[in-house]
């Protein structure tokens, strides 16, 4: 047998040849995410500043461009948006904590008498009363121990006021440049892509839209929860009803879990304040205003901007979180959403240069 008929029968199929390619291929991709998140991990710091900043510089954008257009310019209309936005979230820091701490006695009460409430469930339905009493004890040390760190150590709890105003500071001076040189910055991004510019523009127009769709979407939803799990709790005479809603507000942010967290803190409080009825009826609403009422509310405040099944939203949020952290919690929904538009929008457009109709 000659070299080449050798050669020829020791030659490996083309399917396997393809597989092993697209297995070096799916390594080196794995090392690079895995790279990826070392790399968030160790500029944590760093990073959670600039990616807030960046959310918040994508949705605010709207209201500079409408400022420069009646004479403020660029750099007056986002120092207006900046001091504004500066001017709110300290209001609402105050105000959370503030109201936090003003009741801080009152929430580990209520939460102490949830606790036993659940101790007695537990021993009528046959576990033993030393193992039941030892938990309930263990909740209720705790609570008041949580509801302290919450509150007075929420400095100490992020490594110390200098990260605080480190992180702060980064975020208001990456939010002022953004704000006043965003438009420069995506054509540069576009230009560095390295694809077509036409594609870059698709690319970054999508997941601008995406995000300011889903977080101007969530405000809409965050605002309507809070409004029905407060008034709620105010008609059923459940105590610190305005925390109750700014706790829902603020959780609505994080997909899932943040409903999750928001609606077992108004269950729990309204269970030690008004007993088993209201907490039952409590819960139903919290049910209801995450589940079918959202549903209702979602299409018109969402319009096209998420584009997924919840179960999607559900899995990708929950990975995320696991992989990156609260980051990943906040950004999984948005960023899919544009994947799902970007790949959408590229087949129109090749679809429409090649002479065919759109899908």
């Amino acid at each position: 047998m000659s070299g080449l008929q050798l050669e020829t029968s020791v030659e490996p199929p083309r399917w396997l040849r393809d597989l092993g390619r697209a297995s070096w291929f799916l390594v080196g991709f794995v090392l690079l995410v895995v790279g990826l998140l070392v790399l968030l991990g160790l500029t944590a710091t760093i990073v959670g500043p600039l990616v807030a900043a960046a959310i918040v510089a994508t949705v605010s954008m709207p209201i500079v461009a409408w400022l420069e257009r009646h004479r403020v310019g660029r750099i007056g209309g986002a120092a207006i948006v900046l001091l504004s936005l500066v001017a709110l979230g300290v209001l609402v820091l105050l105000v959370v904590l503030g109201g936090l701490k003003a009741q801080s006695p009152e929430i580990s009460q209520n939460a102490s008498a949830a606790v036993d409430t659940l101790e007695s469930w537990a021993e009528s339905v046959g576990v033993d009363e030393s193992t039941a009493s030892s938990a309930g004890s263990s909740a209720s040390s705790s609570a008041p121990e949580a509801i302290s760190t919450l509150v007075s150590g929420v400095v100490g709890g992020i490594k110390g006021i200098s990260s605080i105003l480190f992180g702060f500071s980064l975020a208001a001076l990456s939010l002022f440049l953004l704000l006043k040189d965003g438009p420069s910055m995506r054509r540069w991004v576009d230009g560095h892509l390295g694809v077509p510019r036409p594609v870059a523009s698709i690319v970054t127009g999508d997941v601008i839209r995406s995000l300011r769709g889903y977080f101007r979407g969530v405000t809409i939803i965050a605002t309507f929860n809070a409004f029905v799990v407060g008034i709620v709790a105010v008609l059923l005479g459940v105590p610190l009803a305005g925390t109750i809603a700014l706790v829902t507000f603020i959780c609505a942010y994080v997909p899932y879990i943040g409903a999750f967290v928001a609606g077992t803190f108004a269950v729990l409080i309204a269970l030690g304040a008004e007993g088993t009825t209201t907490a039952a009826i409590m819960l139903v609403v919290v049910l209801l205003a995450n589940g079918l009422l959202q549903n209702i509310v979602q299409p018109f405040a969402m319009g096209s901007s998420l584009d997924l099944n919840p179960l999607v939203v559900l899995v990708v949020t929950i990975a995320a979180g696991c992989l990156i952290g609260m980051i990943g919690l906040i950004l999984a929904a948005p960023l899919t959403s544009a994947a799902v538009h970007i790949t959408g929008d590229l087949r129109r457009a090749r679809a429409e240069a090649v002479g065919e109709s759109p899908p």
